[in-house]
């Protein structure tokens, strides 16, 4: 068997260099977001309990797609973008 890799000798494109801020997971704002699949909210809310132990938990928020086969609406992505520097995301059955 031959391996072709299309992009050897390519170059990268250099793309806007952004500064990244990592998460402070004991004060940041946090969205638990749900695939709506089933238990996945149960999930994410064992997740938020365990996290109220050592920090507060009144800036950790709860969103969830409309349907797991469908991708997460833009206004979702936007509000997660824009309001919390850290999110879960919970796939369960």
């Amino acid at each position: 068997m031959r391996i072709i890799n299309p992009s050897f000798g390519i170059s990268a494109t250099v793309g806007e260099k952004l500064a990244l801020k990592s998460v402070n997971w004991a004060t940041d704002a946090i969205a638990l977001v749900s695939n709506s699949k089933p238990n996945a909210r149960e999930l994410l809310a064992g997740i938020r309990e365990k996290l109220g132990a050592s920090r507060k938990i009144d800036n950790i928020d709860f969103l969830s797609k409309n349907s797991a086969s469908q991708p997460a609406p833009a206004d979702i992505l936007e509000k997660v973008a824009a309001n919390y520097r850290g999110a879960l995301l919970a796939i369960a059955d």
